[in-house]
Parts: C-alpha cells; structure tokens; sequence
C-alpha cells in the first residue's frame, strides 16, 4: 500500500502531525504533494535507478519527498543534518544525487553545499529560501497533480561507516513491481509484530534521516496511520505528546529511557499514558537496570529487536521474554542467526562468535567499495552476512550481543566512527599521534574519548584539549567532538602501522572524568 491509497478512503485524515506545534499534512496533500514532486522530477529527466537526496530537519515534507522517490523508482538518500557541509557535500556526491531537496532552516549548509556538490542539477528549498535553490513549492505548483502512469517501487540508500571512517552507502536492488503492489518487506514483517494498522497513532521523537525512524514512519504511512513527529526529542514533550496524540505506538532509543527516568516522580505521572500500547526500542544496548525500570513504569510494552541499517536480519524479543531472560535482544525473525569464531566456524550454543545473518533475498552491497562489500560476507558462506557485532545465543536460540562493532561508538543511539575523528585531529600540528575510543556514560551510553600524544616536548593539560576541541569545530559535527582528551606518552601500534585499540579499551577508558586534562 501507499498514501494514494488511504487519500482514497480518508483524504482529511492526519498522516503526520507536529507533536509541538499541532501543525497536520493529511492523507490528500501527502498524496497531492508527493505527486507533484514525483511529476516534476520525471519531467527534469529522472528515471527508475536514479538518486535524490534529501537535507531535511523533522518536518513533515520530508515525508513528501519520501513518497515521491518511493513512487518513481529512484533511490533517496536521506542526509544526517548535524553533518558539517564538508560532510554533507561528500554524501551527496557519493551516492550520485542528481537532486538535493533541503529544508530551509538548513540554510546555511545548502548553500555551501552548492559549489562541492556540482553534480546535482536539481535543487529545492521548502520552508524558506536559499541562494542557486529553487522554491519547492512553486516547483510543485508549476506541474500537475495526476500521478505518473507507471509508478516504479523506489528504495533508500542509507549511509553507516566505511573503511576509512567514510560513511558507505547501503544499496539494494530496486523492486520489481509498483508503488501499490503488495511486496513490502518492512510492512509484511513489521505489521503483524506490532500490530500497525489505520488506527496507529506512531510517535516519532528520533531525528527522521536515521533508517529506523525513516522505514518505520514509512511503515505507519503505508498502513494509513498517523505518525506524530517531534522536531526534536524532549522527555517531558515526549510524555505530554502520547497523552495529547492519544500515542498508541512509539519508538525509542536507550538514552531517552534514561532522560524519562531521571524526570521528577511528578512529571512522570502527570500524563494519561493509557493509549500506550508498543513501546519500540533499538538502536543501541539497553541496560538491564533501565529496561527494568520502564517495564516496571509503563508495563509489559516493550518491545526490543535488534538490526541494523544494512537489514540483513532481525531479532525480536517482548516483555515477557525479556523478563524471563534480561539482557536478551530476542530470536531471528528476518534471517537465519549463524555465530562463528575467527575462523568462521559455528560455535557451540553460549559461546561468543560474530554474529551473521542467512539470507536468501538479494543481498546490499556497499555503494563504491567492493572491499567492505566482500568483508561483510562470510568467507565460505555468500549469503551470510555480519556487520561485525559479537555475542552469542542460548539453547533456545536468544542472542545476547556481547560486544558491538569493533570500534563503533554509539552515544545515543547514533553511530559515531572513529577514524573519521581521528583523521581530522591528528592534522592539528601539536599532535603526534591520537585514537578516538568510547567511553562508559550514565546517560548516553557512550560518549567520545580522545587519547592523544602530543608531539614531544609540549606539555599537555585543559588548554591543549580546548584548542584541539576549538580544532574540531566546522571539521566534523558538533556530537562527534570529543567530550574527554587524556594525553599520554605512547599510544600502542602493531608492527604494521595498526593501532592497538583492544589494548585502549575499558582499563583506560574507566579513570574519572578530568584526569589527564580532558
């Protein structure tokens, strides 16, 4: 199903509403708009493979734009919009976007975007202007609303890590059928688990560029729900939405949870929270204690699964479940769950391995990096497939992650790679030699820890780690800097060149906050 479907039966119905402002886009201008903007691609020369882009804030024409591509066979990328425009332009190029719709509160980024990004010929600004970007509305205007005669399913191609530290993205074969035809493997296997029909009212308080907040609201929309979209998440907002909304489902991160949890005992109680029925977190590791506690507040809701954006499998685990089995991220529902050792290998039931998923479907491959595409596939297995996470299962077939990707921070939910920071900070001329680890946080889950040797001679101390902070600032985003700079004498290397992170990792990390002049 898509929106044309539900415009047909309820066109006034909300498919999205503004958590904080009331601000609605039904079911008719959803369809109407995304029409439009479908229309106006294929006339600027796009067709089925094609990619666009998408610099979008949480606003309700990104869904808009979402459809259009869903309903042209093109190919979105939707952008990080804490990127810095360095970051941003190197996204856009790599996935070949031949047009880049921005939000106008991202003003300043479109525009300097422009001059590094000249393959995109196509350029559309919503919710105010930017210079070399036409007006999105207008655009709209200017062709008419029937919908293109053949509609050709589109797809997503999100970003994760590369190599390098260079996000890669995630491309999978288009469909071979339309729009309306049955086919959908998000809503053939996220329906009957959460039980998403037209009476679902989604909150969505995530930033909508990550895959799970992207798919899911698709989801919701497919389905004729209503997704209700927080510009950005607050835990009091949160609370007062889903007793405003009348929330029946949600989705969540572990650091909310915990922001929620520290609220005063009366704010906690202030809302009617009855409409709740699914309550969906992922992203990163729960802790037992946390997930206790929201059982405990809000009832046997949750609902935990365990994926990632390249959707080689998935695991799944209720309430219940968990209660009986606490730290579990559940058993497969998408795939085949395989644990291997080194050598690739399965390992008997409890012990700890790669985890990789069997799949029989067409598999991803990692857009302009074969290597990383091959490194993913088991080695005497083509269609199983791992990011790299560690754990193991027990004797009923429940996946415990006992590590996540080698060195992938997750602060938040949100992945933060290494090497990219590293990159930039070892280009600082008072640095010698630097790794970016995680760090243990109460409330993030991680957050970033810079190990730094200085260049010798100099002394390190508060004023280094503020000017390497300063250094940082318009190189990467803003959540990527480093909270902590520790300054040492060595930083271990192999005889190869390859710095030893293992050997940096929960002795050094563990020391309190401060020391070492961070």
């Amino acid at each position: 199903m898509h929106p044309g479907v539900h415009a047909e039966r309820f066109p006034d119905k909300a498919a999205v509403v503004v958590a904080e402002t009331g601000e609605r886009l039904t079911y008719r201008e959803l369809e109407d708009r995304s029409a439009r903007l479908a229309r106006y691609l294929y006339d600027a020369g796009f067709r089925r493979g094609d990619h666009i882009a998408l610099l979008t804030d949480n606003s309700p024409r990104a869904f808009e734009v979402y459809w259009a591509a869903m309903r042209s066979g093109l190919y979105l990328t939707a952008v990080n919009s804490h990127l810095s425009a360095a970051e941003a332009s190197y996204i856009v190029n790599d996935c070949d976007a031949g047009a880049l719709v921005v939000s106008g509160v991202l003003r300043d980024i479109a525009e300097k975007v422009v001059p590094d990004t000249p393959a995109v010929r196509v350029r559309l600004v919503f919710g105010g202007a930017a210079e070399n970007h036409d007006d999105y509305d207008a655009a709209l205007r200017s062709v008419s609303p029937e919908p293109l005669p053949v509609q050709p399913r589109g797809a997503d191609m999100l970003y994760s890590s590369g190599t390098t530290g260079r996000p890669k993205g995630i491309r999978k074969a288009l469909p071979e059928r339309e729009v309306h035809e049955p086919g959908d493997l998000y809503v053939e296997l996220l329906t009957p688990m959460y039980g998403f029909d037209a009476g679902t009212v989604y909150l969505s308080p995530a930033p909508i560029y990550h895959a799970a907040p992207l798919r899911y609201t698709g989801v919701v929309l497919a389905v004729g729900g209503t997704v209700v979209l927080m510009r950005r998440f607050d835990a009091r907002a949160a609370l007062a939405a889903i007793a405003r909304y009348r929330v029946t489902h949600s989705q969540w991160v572990p650091t909310m949870f915990v922001r929620m949890l520290k609220l005063p005992a009366a704010d906690r109680e202030l809302h009617d929270l009855s409409s709740h029925r699914v309550a969906i977190h992922a992203a990163a590791p729960c802790p037992v204690e946390v997930k206790q506690a929201m059982i405990d507040w809000w009832g046997p809701i949750l609902y935990e699964y365990y994926a990632a954006t390249e959707a080689i499998g998935t695991t799944f685990i209720t309430s219940p479940e968990w209660l009986r089995r606490p730290g579990s991220v559940g058993r497969a529902r998408l795939g085949i769950l395989h644990i291997c050792g080194d050598d690739g290998a399965p390992v008997p039931t409890g012990e700890t391995g790669t985890v990789y998923f069997e799949r029989d479907d067409p598999l991803f491959e990692y857009h302009n990096d074969p290597e990383k595409t091959a490194r993913s596939r088991h080695p005497d297995h083509p269609t199983w497939i791992t990011v790299g996470d560690v754990g193991h299962t027990d004797a009923d077939g429940y996946l415990y992650l006992t590590d996540r990707k080698v060195f992938i921070i997750i602060s938040g939910g949100v992945n933060i790679y290494p090497q990219e920071i590293e990159n930039s900070l070892v280009l600082h001329p008072k640095v010698f030699d630097v790794a970016v680890v995680g760090m243990p946080d109460e409330e993030m889950g991680e957050s970033v820890l810079a190990l730094v040797q200085p260049v010798p001679g100099l002394p390190p101390g508060p004023a280094l780690a503020a000017e390497l902070a300063e250094f940082l600032r318009g190189r990467i985003a803003s959540y990527k800097i480093p909270r902590r700079f520790d300054f040492v004498a060595e930083l271990p290397r192999t005889p190869t060149g390859k710095m030893a992170k293992k050997v940096l990792q929960s002795p050094r990390i563990a020391t309190p906050p401060g020391e070492g002049g961070g």
